[in-house]
């Protein structure tokens, strides 16, 4: 089934970019699986929100859960790095990557489905609190706990190949026995480890990052602009500025 699943994730992406001409928006996905009973879920509670979702929350009989990252192109990131508002290249791979995650998600559960068993979704983007800006359901933080990466000071996860791209996850009932016990991995941010970047916060357009304390309301004023900007292109409540011209935007440094 692992391997099913690993093939069936990479496939979806070169075929959904190959049928619609997206070939130059991503690169190879990173996928890592975590036992949905792995004791560092607790941390979710603390670290996101205590209203954050457990695995069961999702699926009642939750085993395993799939994290996976679809990192952006080089082209798609330099795209956004001049200007105040994002570029439509970055929204298009926006939009475009949270439509392929839906599908990824889909093709999952039907591979469930089909040997009997069930999965629970939850959507790459939207499923948080209007008045907090706090998700019930962090992918980022899914992904730290099953060890793709560490978080930079702009809160975005570094992975192997940068923080620029899309995450997601979805939870299943079958024991994938792959998975990896979480533990501690390497730090990659650079301003971490000695203090000499900080990079990413001072990119930020609207200041966001302060006094090294996160506005997550003047952040998402900025996302609300790029709405109204890009009306014509979609719904993209993003900006992205502070992940892209770093160090890290496409590997880990």
């Amino acid at each position: 089934m692992y391997n099913k699943i690993i093939e069936t994730i990479k496939s979806t992406v070169i075929d959904y970019a190959k049928n619609n001409k997206l070939n130059k928006l991503w690169r190879e996905p990173i996928i890592e699986i975590i036992s949905a009973k792995d004791e560092k879920l607790k941390i979710l509670k603390v670290v996101v929100s205590a209203e954050h979702f457990m695995p069961c929350d999702i699926l009642p009989d939750a085993k395993s859960i799939i994290s996976f990252f679809i990192p952006f192109q080089e082209n798609i990131v330099r795209s956004n790095v001049e200007g105040k508002m994002a570029s439509e290249e970055w929204t298009i791979a926006y939009i475009k990557t949270n439509d392929l995650i839906k599908i990824i998600n889909d093709k999952i559960e039907i591979l469930m489905r089909q040997h009997g068993y069930k999965a629970g979704k939850i959507p790459a983007t939207h499923n948080f609190d209007v008045k907090k800006l706090i998700s019930n359901w962090s992918h980022r933080h899914i992904a730290y706990i099953a060890g793709m990466g560490t978080f930079g000071i702009n809160n975005m996860l570094i992975t192997k190949n940068g923080c620029c791209g899309r995450f997601g996850s979805i939870i299943i009932n079958y024991e994938l026995n792959e998975y990896k016990q979480s533990k501690e991995i390497k730090e990659k941010c650079l301003n971490k480890l000695n203090g000499n970047c900080g990079v990413c916060q001072k990119r930020c357009i609207v200041d966001a990052y302060e006094n090294n304390n996160y506005d997550r309301h003047k952040c998402y004023k900025q996302c609300l602009e790029n709405v109204e900007y890009h009306k014509n292109v979609g719904y993209a409540d993003i900006c992205g500025k502070c992940l892209v011209g770093l160090p890290c935007s496409i590997k880990e440094p």
